[in-house]
Order: C-alpha cells, then sequence, then structure tokens
C-alpha cells in the first residue's frame, strides 16, 4: 500500500521526462495514485501522450488553459472518463524569453498579461473546474520558486507571476477550505528544465545554490516528487495556504 492508494491525481504540466510534474507523476504513480495528464495543445501532443502511456496515465486530454472554453470541455471529459479526483496539480508557468534578461522595468504590457494569464491565473481558473469534482480532503498543489520573495538575477516578471501564483494560494485554501480541500506551493529550488533554460545565466544560478545553501546541494524532480506526494497524502489534511520550500534551504541563508 503506498500513500496514494486510492487516490486519483489530475496533473497540469508535463512537458517531458525532465520536468517537475513529470517527477511528481512519477512519484504519484509509486505511491499508488491512478493518473490522468493534460497537455497544452498539439505542439506538446507528441511529447505528453508517450509519458502519459509510460506512466499507465488512464486519461490524457488536450487543455489551453488561457480558453474558459477549452478548460470547460476538458473537466467535461475529465469528469465522464475519470470520474472525481482527489489530487489536483498545477505545474505551469510561462513568460516570453525578452522577458527574462535585462531590466524589469523595461517588461512589455502584453508579455506582463500573458504571463500573469498563464503563471497566475490558470491556477483559478483550474481550481474553478476542478472544485465540482473534488474529493472531500482533496489536495491541490502548485509550483513556485525563490523569486516571488527576492529579487533573483534575470527572474525578472516570472517572480512577478509567482508571487501573484502564491498570495492565489492563500485566497484559495479560505474559499476551498469549506469543501475540505487545501491547496499548497511548492517552492523549488532550480532545477535544469525546459522552462529554466529560458532564464539568462541560469547555470550560474544552479552554481550559486551548490555554494551557498545549507545542504551544498541542488535539488531535483525526484526531491519534489517526494515533497508532493506528502501534500497530496492524508498525512498532510491541516496544511493548506502554505508555500513550501524544498531547496536544500537556500531560503534561509542571508549574508
Amino acid at each position: 500500500m503506498g500513500l496514494l492508494t486510492g487516490k486519483k491525481a489530475l496533473i497540469f504540466g508535463i512537458a517531458n521526462n525532465k520536468s517537475i510534474a513529470y517527477g511528481i507523476a512519477k512519484k504519484f504513480k509509486e505511491e499508488g495514485a491512478e493518473l490522468a495528464v493534460s497537455y497544452a495543445g498539439e505542439k506538446l501532443e507528441s511529447r505528453v501522450v508517450p509519458i502519459a502511456e509510460e506512466l499507465g496515465a488512464k486519461l490524457c486530454v488536450p487543455c489551453d488553459v488561457t480558453c474558459d472554453e477549452d478548460i470547460a470541455k476538458a473537466f467535461g471529459i475529465i469528469a465522464k472518463d475519470f470520474g472525481n479526483i482527489d489530487i489536483l496539480v498545477h505545474s505551469i508557468a510561462f513568460a516570453p524569453g525578452e522577458a527574462l534578461k535585462g531590466r524589469y522595468i523595461d517588461t512589455a504590457r502584453d508579455a506582463f498579461k500573458l504571463s500573469m494569464d498563464i503563471s497566475a491565473y490558470s491556477l483559478v481558473a483550474l481550481c474553478k473546474a476542478a472544485e465540482p469534482i473534488m474529493n472531500e480532503w482533496g489536495s491541490v498543489i502548485n509550483m513556485s520558486y525563490y523569486g516571488a520573495e527576492k529579487v533573483v538575477t534575470n527572474y525578472n516578471l516570472m517572480g512577478v507571476a509567482k508571487a501573484a501564483l502564491e498570495c492565489s494560494t492563500r485566497y484559495l485554501a479560505c474559499d476551498l477550505g469549506e469543501k475540505k480541500v487545501r491547496i499548497n506551493s511548492i517552492s523549488a529550488g532550480p532545477i535544469k528544465t525546459l522552462a529554466a533554460s529560458g532564464i539568462g545565466g541560469f547555470k550560474n544560478i544552479l552554481a550559486h545554490i551548490e555554494e551557498r545553501s545549507p545542504l551544498h546541494q541542488n535539488v531535483t524532480i525526484e526531491d519534489v516528487g517526494d515533497t508532493a506526494a506528502f501534500l497530496a497524502s492524508d498525512l498532510s489534511k491541516t496544511i493548506t495556504g502554505e508555500t513550501l520550500h524544498v531547496d536544500c534551504g537556500y531560503n534561509v541563508v542571508g549574508i
């Protein structure tokens, strides 16, 4: 019996087998959960469908999180073919490449709107769509980063979007808590993923964390998967509205 035996998990954000969402999905499977996954459009279909098959996912459904009609259609399929869920994972973020270098003050209005829509508002939209099929004591988990709290060179617009995501988590905790559903953010240390590759000087960030964090190493997608499994399990059923750092302790270090 695993931590998540008998639970159903719906996961948004798998891009490839290096992504944080993949690490979470793999751990969930190991702990006994049934999986359903989503992919964002035809471009990612060829990558995600084989991963869904590898993980034994019961359902793999397309969903553009910037489109309310698409979300409604996806959740209609999920409700019909997968049924009620116990876990929702939001591992979605985007900012245009030009907004992840240089000065934050130069951020374009359109880039700001797009990043906030995909990276932050999508959590609200997915929670609203999932609420009718979420079982009591369900768990929603989303992915943040320390750049939401402190200035991280070149993280820029994404830091602002992640700050909105963390704040949304606290407000959503109150709304979802009425139905005994909890929601938490995992603030993971930097990991070499497809999304992270667009951040200027990312290799320097990894080296800095390894040098300065109390544990003197970087985290992996497996480390994040372990924490997500805890937050998805009944072991954490009275924890909600929190941002849990999984970063080898880097967030506690000062000068």
